[in-house]
């Protein structure tokens, strides 16, 4: 009987108990043990979507799963969004498909025109803006099935399709009988990962698509460190969408849609800047001409000059990408649900600095970025903000909503030689006001929770000093940034120049 089956699931074959002739197979999700296909109903003179779930009928718990993902779709079929294909019907054995067909269940679905998801990103990843115009409307989907008590199943590639008017839509619905909401939110996750990076993130993707990279501690690679053009904010809540609840994941859509909303704006906004216009512009609309091309010596060595700063350029993009990635992958800490702390030490020689006077200026012996979410803002830069040297600077990344929303804050963590007491922090900044903390802790990965407030600020442009409330002497010192510098335009982003330690008496 297998082998029949198998038989029959290929192109031109009729399954259904003769009603559905199978056109083209769209993919598979072998978590399911379904296979996805574009059928024609004879009965109504229509293509549909099919999701066959094969099996024996005498293994009662594939059979049994098999019940669940179809009731399941049945359940869904009340709901109608244009994210989703609508269910048009279900068969199970007997009522439809015959026992002999070795077909465990099937859910049809109305067929969606368009392409593949997995065609859409073959030939590379999309741009941010473009990633965030397809994922929107599945995105909200998403959240409208959710709030209706609904599981959708949208956490594989080859179930989702790309209209013709550029939205991404679950094409081939019948959720996995072991599903939750919280597997449509990795999913959503997943889907955004694909677009902007080209590889899933998820286990039990198709083959032929690349798997997303990890770090040493397993975590997915964030993809503004595959590729740094991409907004923070959107590299961080894919990532975030596929973690653990537990340590900082994402539990609902709406924080995702919350940032391709932004996202969205931000690029319609930028599609609103007129061109430059040029003197130039009557030469470029000359498209065709008999006349022989001028022996320009000047404009020839104008060309040679733009080629060699462009090859250069091209040259530092390539070494600082390459630095990016190995100092991500070097420095991103082991698994045990902490924060992250990417340690650069200060100073050109990278030595602790000798042990000061009793009171006075103290230099910390290294000082990294302090991160709960292990998305590092920077995390090379952070030695800058403690080189004597107001030129240079430390800074986060630009953030489209503030904090908290996709994560609580961001901070520079100072350990010291020997346990110290601060009478005060000085702090010089450009970015007027910056909110910060000034926190203690026992050790370098010490959970924010068990950190101790010793003083608070507003940053003003310029040098703000913070006097420091009594405390223990102490080996290592946060400043906690909890609300950035808004510039309005969904920019929120501080920078900090210098960070002066003074021990009390």
């Amino acid at each position: 009987m297998s082998s029949g089956v198998h038989a029959a699931l290929v192109p031109g074959g009729v399954i259904g108990n003769g009603r559905y002739r199978l056109l083209a197979k769209s993919g598979a999700d072998a978590r399911s043990n379904a296979e996805l296909w574009r059928a024609r109903d004879g009965q109504l003179n229509r293509d549909v979507a099919l999701t066959v779930l094969l099996g024996d009928l005498a293994n009662n718990e594939a059979a049994a799963r098999a019940r669940r993902t179809v009731e399941r779709a049945m359940h869904a079929s009340s709901f109608t969004h244009p994210g989703v294909s609508r269910v048009i019907d279900v068969l199970t054995p007997g009522t439809g498909i015959r026992p002999d067909e070795g077909i465990l269940g099937m859910v049809v679905a109305e067929w969606t025109q368009g392409t593949d998801l997995v065609d859409l990103i073959a030939e590379g990843p999309l741009p941010a803006g473009a990633a965030t115009r397809l994922l929107e409307p599945l995105g909200a989907a998403i959240e409208g099935a959710h709030h209706a008590g609904l599981v959708l199943g949208a956490d594989h590639p080859q179930r989702i399709r790309v209209t013709s008017d550029g939205r991404l839509r679950l094409a081939f619905p019948g959720p996995r009988p072991d599903a939750i909401a919280r597997d449509d939110v990795k999913g959503l996750g997943a889907i955004l990962y694909l677009l902007l990076t080209g590889r899933w993130a998820l286990p039990g993707g198709p083959q032929g698509v690349p798997v997303a990279p990890t770090g040493p501690d397993g975590s997915v690679v964030a993809p503004n460190a595959l590729h740094p053009y991409l907004p923070h904010d959107l590299s961080s809540v894919a990532v975030r969408s596929l973690e653990d609840t537990s340590v900082g994941g994402i539990r609902t859509s709406a924080a995702i849609l919350q940032v391709l909303d932004q996202i969205a704006t931000e690029e319609a906004q930028t599609a609103l800047i007129p061109p430059v216009s040029s003197a130039r512009d009557d030469d470029d609309k000359v498209v065709w001409t008999t006349q022989r091309p001028r022996q320009d010596k000047q404009q020839k060595k104008k060309l040679w000059i733009s080629v060699g700063v462009l090859a250069l350029a091209t040259l530092t993009v390539i070494v600082w990408l390459s630095v990016q990635i190995v100092g991500f992958f070097s420095d991103e800490p082991s698994k045990g649900g902490g924060p992250t702390v990417v340690i650069n030490q200060p100073g050109s020689n990278g030595q602790s600095a000798p042990v000061p006077a009793p009171a006075g200026p103290v230099q910390p012996g290294q000082i990294g970025v302090y991160d709960v979410t292990n998305q590092a803002d920077n995390a090379n830069q952070a030695s800058r903000a403690v080189d004597s040297n107001a030129s240079t600077f430390w800074r986060t990344d630009n953030y489209f909503q503030p904090f908290p929303t996709l994560k609580p804050g961001i901070g520079l963590m100072a350990s010291f030689a020997e346990p110290v007491k601060l009478a005060s922090i000085t702090i010089t900044s450009p970015s007027k006001g910056t909110k910060v903390e000034i926190r203690v802790a026992s050790a370098l990965d010490s959970p924010l929770e068990e950190t101790k407030v010793i003083g608070v600020a507003d940053l003003s442009d310029g040098q703000t000093q913070i006097q420091l409330n009594e405390h223990e002497p102490t080996g290592h010192v946060l400043v906690w940034i909890t609300q950035l510098t808004s510039s309005g335009g969904g920019k929120n982003q501080s920078e900090i120049r210098e960070v002066l330690y003074t021990r009390a008496q």
